[in-house]
């Protein structure tokens, strides 16, 4: 029973540093989770001088988790595609284009909730 439990725990402590190496090969080695990351980091910044209150920083972070995680599906998704379909396919590249659409609509929703959360306080400032 107790070798049972050793090798769950085993198991999910592997699965919690499978998860943190898909994060760092990420952010090694595609730019937009970078430049995401970067943008989010800001924000929480931004949002920690304009006192943000729990229920915005609630919005605030899953915000920002909805737009890199979106980014990271659309990763998984690119990374599949060029191993199943290496050669140019039309098929592959609606594929890749419809997951960049993804990303891409997430982020202007982020730019939306970000002017409801910021611009009535940064306005108050003036």
């Amino acid at each position: 029973m107790l070798k049972g439990k050793v090798s769950k725990t085993h198991s999910t402590l592997l699965s919690f540093g499978y998860a943190f190496s898909g994060i760092k090969t990420a952010l090694r080695n595609e730019p937009n989770i970078r430049i995401h990351l970067v943008l989010a980091l800001l924000a929480g910044v931004l949002a920690f001088f304009l006192n943000f209150s729990p229920t915005e920083w609630i919005i605030l972070a899953f915000t920002i988790a909805f737009v890199l995680i979106l980014e990271l599906i659309n990763t998984t998704l690119e990374t599949i595609v060029d191993i199943v379909s290496p050669e140019l396919n039309e098929q592959a590249k609606l594929a890749k284009d419809v997951s960049a659409a993804a990303v891409f609509i997430s982020a202007l929703l982020a730019v939306i909730i970000g002017a409801f959360l910021y611009l009535p306080k940064l306005s108050s400032l003036l």
